[in-house]
């Protein structure tokens, strides 16, 4: 789905201090590797961008969850890992859910300023390539965070 290919890892000298970006101890850690893995980000994507982009994602994500979150933390919950519910591979399917909706949006905004990087025509067809994926990973942030929270994916009106 995504227009990036795998190069291998990042240059030695240019991973994250702790290779972890961290938010409010209630949501998990995001692993910057495991991260990049899962989007098949090349090393044209520097870690500072990717950390830019991750931080980006996930100011974006806590915000949309925080009503959740504080009704979480006022029934005793510290962690999200803490919530009870499914788990998938023995990780709360609400760790997933939250995990994948800020690898959508940190896929969106990193294909978004992916397009400014190449201008010629190579650049310009690239760009035209990975539009679709950005919309892509924009409908998967909405259904991560729609799945997350417990409401439908589709609202329908008659007019």
């Amino acid at each position: 789905m995504s227009g990036f290919v795998a190069g291998g890892p990042p240059p030695s000298g240019q991973t994250s201090p702790d290779g972890h970006i961290n938010t409010s101890p209630f949501w998990p850690s995001i692993d910057l590797d495991a991260l990049r893995g899962t989007l098949r980000l090349d090393n044209s994507i520097s870690p500072p961008r990717l950390e830019t982009a991750v931080i980006a994602a996930a100011i974006s994500v806590n915000r949309e969850l925080a009503a959740w979150r504080i009704e979480q933390q006022a029934a005793g919950y510290s962690k999200l890992e803490e919530v009870p519910g499914e788990t998938v591979k023995g990780v709360p399917e609400q760790v997933h859910l939250y995990r994948r909706a800020i690898e959508a949006a940190t896929g969106a905004e990193v294909c978004e300023r992916y397009r400014s990087y190449d201008t010629t025509n190579s650049g310009g067809k690239k760009a035209d390539d990975i539009a679709p994926n950005i919309d892509d990973y924009r409908r998967d942030l909405r259904w991560a965070i729609r799945d997350f929270l417990g409401t439908t994916r589709t609202t329908v009106e008659l007019i």
